[in-house]
């Protein structure tokens, strides 16, 4: 069995420096691993073309092979998110809060790095320069756990990340790449108390299924995206054909695409065939009986099913689309909150009380008044990277960014003081 405790010890013996180290040295390794990248894309687009050629051969579906995938403009945006977390405030060592009891102590909450941090991931190599940046910049060791097929090009980037911190003056020993291949490596992980303090799933639902139930340590929960858009009759009508098709076409593979269209009953007569046209020839459309009789004949080229219970219960990543049609926004609040995933959730609407309405009794980490889901994510929000969507309630929800690795420190001043 490969073994991952070696890794484990010099992570931790890696952060204890880390967290010792000002902001602008790790801003200047950061800025060092920037141009260790920079200056490698022909090898890291040849490792990466070896992925997706492996990916296909495989079978792997083109939605999944697009985030698998890295160019010219998907590197400057890796480089880009890691030059807007250097601008960014180191999150750590930062006083919160601070008041003087009446014995005289001085109580002050101070902002601390978490520790050392695992996140295991799926396809995606620009999460691990994400995750590698936002762990540096706020303190954190990190191991790396991506998935086989994107081994190469994480290989590469890693080996890159290593090297920039090297010639930065940086803590190469702050990242690691767990790439044995093996499948132990996610039981040694999750694991391994004392050794990891945190850990992130980042994936598919039997990912971070797997993580919460096995899980020996504390785990910070990402969720899958069943995203919904629900459109009201007051909604403008060419808006609203665009944000749909945004928010299914733009990256159908993303956890922020919408999967499950619901209508209002009276809206439906009047959408539901210009959305059919539109998508005629790109998207399957899994109607519910009203959804589709409301299109009437269908249009060349649309790919038209019935809904089955399944379709409302599952995160495509796919272009397909599900469709219901709802008596009114009761209903579709009730439908949101029994099948959304905590994700990203929209209305489309001119109707203020509406959306006032939606905002607050759609239990959702994002909540969006006529605008595409497609705009969950770290860097649109401003935060450089992210680490995940987390769906959880407590700690971090949303985009997760340097804050997220934070946690709490009390530091109490006093003269003397005992407790009678």
């Amino acid at each position: 069995m490969y073994a991952l405790d070696p890794l484990f010890d010099t992570l931790k013996a890696a952060q204890s420096r880390l967290a010792l180290e000002t902001r602008q040295a790790k801003d200047r390794a950061l800025q060092s691993v920037m141009d260790a990248i920079d200056a490698s894309r022909g090898l890291l687009c040849k490792a990466n073309e070896a992925d997706v050629l492996k990916a296909r051969k495989e079978g792997m579906r083109e939605a999944l092979i697009d985030r698998l995938s890295l160019d010219q403009g998907r590197i400057d945006g890796m480089l880009q998110g890691i030059a807007q977390i250097i601008r960014q405030d180191d999150p750590v060592g930062k006083v919160r809060a601070g008041w003087t009891l009446p014995n005289g102590l001085v109580v002050e909450q101070w902002t601390i790095a978490l520790g050392v941090v695992a996140i295991i991931y799926e396809s995606r190599p620009n999460v691990t320069v994400d995750a590698f940046s936002l762990a540096y910049k706020a303190g954190c060791a990190i191991l790396l756990r991506g998935s086989s097929s994107a081994l190469a090009s994480n290989r590469v980037l890693v080996g890159l990340i290593k090297q920039g911190l090297a010639a930065g003056g940086g803590i190469a020993g702050a990242v690691a790449l767990a790439d044995s291949g093996s499948r132990d490596e996610v039981e040694q992980i999750l694991r391994a108390r004392g050794k990891i303090d945190l850990v992130i799933p980042r994936g598919g639902k039997s990912l971070i299924r797997r993580v919460v139930q096995e899980a020996r340590i504390p785990v910070l929960e990402t969720g899958e995206g069943i995203c919904h858009i629900y459109v009201e009759p007051s909604a403008d009508l060419a808006g609203t054909l665009a944000i749909i098709e945004n928010a299914k076409t733009q990256r159908p593979g993303a956890c922020n695409a919408v999967e499950t269209l619901l209508v209002h009953r009276e809206a439906a007569a009047f959408l539901m065939p210009l959305l059919a046209k539109r998508f005629a020839g790109t998207v399957e459309l899994r109607c519910d009986e009203p959804s589709k009789q409301a299109i009437g004949t269908p249009p060349p080229g649309l790919v038209l099913k019935d809904a089955v219970q399944e379709d409302w219960e599952t995160e495509f990543l796919d272009y397909i689309l599900a469709v219901k049609t709802v008596e009114g926004l009761k209903e579709a609040i009730a439908f949101i909150n029994r099948y959304g995933t905590g994700h990203s959730e929209a209305i489309l609407t001119n109707d203020l009380a509406s959306a006032q309405a939606f905002s607050l009794q759609v239990d959702a980490a994002c909540v969006y008044t006529n605008a595409s889901t497609r705009f969950t994510d770290g860097g649109v929000f401003g935060f450089g990277a992210e680490l995940g969507i987390s769906t959880q309630k407590f700690h971090a929800r949303g985009p997760m960014g340097l804050e997220a690795l934070t946690g709490i420190q009390y530091r109490i001043s006093g003269c003397g003081q005992i407790r009678v």
